[in-house]
């Protein structure tokens, strides 16, 4: 499959309410929509980098400088067979998974415009729906918290996690428990905290949690290994994990009981679904992160989480939880049961709003290949 030509559109969308992690407040979320050309069919990725180098060290402008002059001189004008051929010209370049990802999901999408197939399909899903949750940020106040956790769980959001961070996480939780004692609840610390914070956090470990997800930094498996040790509630970790072998390192150490897969993380959804047979064959479970994806993150989220590991509800939520526009024709819709409808058209199945797209357009670059 000849990769043709490129385009680059660096996108600003504003969200329907900010969304503030412990590293940081988001009130408009940038990322890359990356536009592949090929025989006539147009194939698209969404590169999950945002503005600020909070989540790790890439950035929009990061992803914009590697794609252009890294990534895409790598596969444009030449045959990139599959996802992987794509990682195997690519594995030159460290890290930037996050970059490679996008470009990985666009070539799954030729693939699958090409051939017939839902991106489902080829990746070997085997649920039509997949169940979701929603992730609530940090909120003005305890009480606004459980405010917020109240609308959801009436739009019909059946498992709930909130970011925390110090001084905002016991009493937090705590407040959300008591207003709802049968929830499926979890915590997300994105890193927040280290191991001499195990005592203030102990109290986690009676309130039914699902799971705390990352407390300890995004480079540290030894130390998450520590922290489960202290804890009944399973740890999940999500940072941490940036390829299968990362993954085989933390269950060999007993670091976690559960793995968050990010394909964007992780480079590409061929890594994750890597991660995902690892974690089968070894009886761990796993769940789809999300990173407020477009529609065309989304549809990629939900055919990984198809999967028959995914067995915790994944961080899909419908479309209307983060824009008001999207740059997709198609929007995703929360089903009575907490479920979204897997695409199942060709490829990732969604087509795009030309008026959204620019709308929202920082910046273009097209990008042909050399002569």
């Amino acid at each position: 499959m000849k990769i043709d030509s490129a385009v680059l559109h660096h996108l600003s969308m504003p969200l329907v309410s900010p969304f503030e992690t412990s590293f940081g407040r988001e009130t408009d979320r940038e990322c890359v929509l990356i536009e592949l050309r090929s025989e006539g069919l147009i194939g698209y990725g969404e590169c999950v980098a945002t503005r600020d180098p909070g989540y790790n060290y890439e950035t929009t402008g990061t992803a914009m400088h590697i794609l252009k002059d890294f990534v895409l001189p790598l596969i444009l004008g030449v045959d990139v067979k599959d996802a992987a051929d794509f990682q195997m010209r690519v594995s030159g370049i460290r890290g930037h998974h996050l970059a490679k990802a996008g470009v990985e999901m666009a070539i799954w999408d030729l693939l699958g415009k090409r051939s017939g197939k839902s991106l489902r399909e080829m990746l070997g899903g085997v649920r039509e729906k997949v169940e979701v949750g929603v992730s609530i940020g940090i909120q003005e106040s305890a009480q606004g918290l459980v405010r917020t956790a109240a609308d959801f769980i009436e739009q019909g959001y059946a498992r709930v996690k909130i970011k925390i961070k110090p001084g905002r996480d016991v009493e937090d939780a705590v407040a959300v428990r008591n207003a709802f004692p049968n929830l499926r609840l979890q915590v997300d610390a994105n890193s927040a905290y280290s191991m001499s914070d195990v005592p203030a956090l102990k109290p986690l470990d009676k309130l039914n949690l699902l799971l705390i997800e990352q407390p300890l930094f995004e480079d540290d498996i030894w130390d998450h290994h520590k922290f489960q040790e202290q804890f009944d509630t399973p740890v999940c970790l999500d940072e941490s994990i940036l390829s299968p072998r990362h993954a085989r390192y933390a269950i060999e150490m007993n670091a976690c009981r559960v793995i968050n897969i990010k394909a964007g993380r992780l480079g590409g959804l061929s890594q994750g679904v890597m991660v995902h047979d690892l974690c089968l064959e070894r009886s761990l479970p796993v769940w789809c992160g999300g990173m407020l994806e477009t529609g065309i993150g989304r549809a990629s989220n939900l055919a990984l989480a198809s999967l028959p590991n995914f067995v915790l509800p994944g961080d899909v939520s419908a479309s209307d939880r983060y824009y008001a526009r999207d740059i997709t024709n198609e929007r995703f819709v929360l089903n009575p049961d907490s479920t979204i409808d897997v695409p199942t058209g060709p490829g990732l199945g969604m087509t795009i709003d030309q008026e959204a797209l620019k709308l929202f357009t920082l910046n273009e670059l097209p990008i042909v290949a050399s002569s």
